[in-house]
């Protein structure tokens, strides 16, 4: 293997790591600030960046393992984290909707979503950075699995942007659903990258990786 090759998937290995610690950071503060001020979206949000950490675990291995064999198919453990990954992902759909419930049924308002506006705003910021770094190195590696993770990132990007605008409306408006309207947001991608993950496990095609069975 050439040097710049091994350069690069070092870069691409970072990358992955770098994204698991950085949604576990993010997961903590925003799971705390959440519950704190009673923000189901920003509480949701946070669970959401946990269950990123999982599924960035099994990133990191794919990039290891396509590292050592570029060639060679998903691994056992590849294929149950992404099985643990999706699962996780309905069970957040269901909690987040089962909050939304108790939430109207309470006529429950968050205390300040101010914190959701600023995590939000920094998430982008990231995951932009995120996104772009790892679609440059997969494409001078010509990965297809590196790129469509960078690809999957853009969801990230999406949840954050609902965070923001929820947060924001309600900052400004003290609207008494844009908590849960934004909430809502949240489970729509969580649902869609649930069935994302199972779709990858059983190694069919799906809009963000290019699947090797």
């Amino acid at each position: 293997m050439e040097v710049t090759e091994e350069k690069l998937y070092k870069k691409a290995y970072l990358l992955s790591l770098f994204t698991i610690y950085y949604n576990l950071v993010e997961g903590i503060v925003s799971m705390f600030l959440g519950y704190e001020d009673e923000t189901l979206t920003l509480f949701g949000f946070g669970v959401d960046s946990f269950i990123e950490v999982m599924s960035g675990i099994g990133i990191a291995m794919m990039i290891r393992r396509i590292r050592q064999n570029p060639a060679s198919s998903k691994s056992e453990f590849e294929i149950k984290a992404l099985k643990i990954t999706g699962t996780a992902f309905y069970l957040l759909s269901a909690g987040l909707l089962a909050g939304i419930i108790a939430s109207i049924a309470n006529n429950h308002k968050p205390e300040t979503t101010f914190w959701g506006v600023v995590i939000s705003l920094v998430s982008i910021a990231v995951m932009v950075w995120l996104m772009n770094a790892k679609k440059s190195t997969g494409k001078k590696l010509h990965s297809d699995p590196i790129i469509s993770d960078a690809n999957c990132t853009k969801i990230c990007v999406y949840m954050s942007v609902v965070l923001l605008i929820s947060s924001l409306i309600y900052e400004f408006t003290g609207f008494a659903y844009a908590d849960v309207i934004g909430a809502a947001g949240l489970i729509w991608f969580s649902v869609s990258e649930g069935k994302e993950a199972f779709e990858k496990a059983k190694g069919k095609s799906c809009s963000c990786d290019h699947c090797h069975s």
